[in-house]
């Protein structure tokens, strides 16, 4: 991996700058985690016990922004970037994935992601989805955790990968 070129979220900040940057932040970990790899490296299938793979974890990641932010919050109905024949989300599925699209679709995503945030006015704002009210801060909250558990595993697969280390 390059120079860590991440902007590091501030110390100070209110709730909403310092939930939306560090959300940022893991966003921009994803990515540091998948620089300077091949196509084949980011399809690899890198520990032994796991179907995981890089280009696996970017394509989850766009999907599930667009379900969080487009689908709950902005009350959009989305369908799946890549589905399967039986009407599920074939994500994981990259063998014959093309990288360039992927990582397109995420940072188109992200942004999405990013606008419908901007557009609610209280991270304390809610939203009905089936059933459940869920605010901002949840939905911000939540994808944090997403990021840094699914970076946990990337971390794994770039060390498995290339001997890459590093936050």
């Amino acid at each position: 991996m390059s120079d860590d070129l991440r902007e590091h979220p501030s110390k100070v900040a209110g709730d909403r700058a310092s939930l939306t940057s560090f959300l940022d932040y893991q966003r921009a970990t994803l990515a540091m985690k998948c620089e300077g790899l091949s196509d084949e490296q980011l399809k690899r299938r890198a520990v032994a016990t796991s179907g995981l793979t890089l280009l696996g974890l970017v394509r989850h990641a766009a999907e599930v922004e667009r379900g969080w932010f487009r689908l709950v919050l902005g009350g959009e109905p989305v369908s799946a970037l890549w589905p399967r024949a039986d009407g599920g989300s074939g994500e994981w599925r990259v063998e014959d994935a093309d990288a360039d699209e992927a990582f397109a679709a995420w940072r188109s995503a992200c942004e999405g992601s990013r606008a419908v945030a901007e557009g609610i006015g209280s991270l304390d704002d809610r939203v009905e989805f089936r059933g459940e009210a869920l605010s901002l801060r949840y939905v911000l909250t939540h994808m944090i955790e997403e990021y840094a558990r699914h970076n946990g595993h990337a971390d794994l697969l770039r060390e498995a990968i290339d001997g890459t280390v590093g936050e």
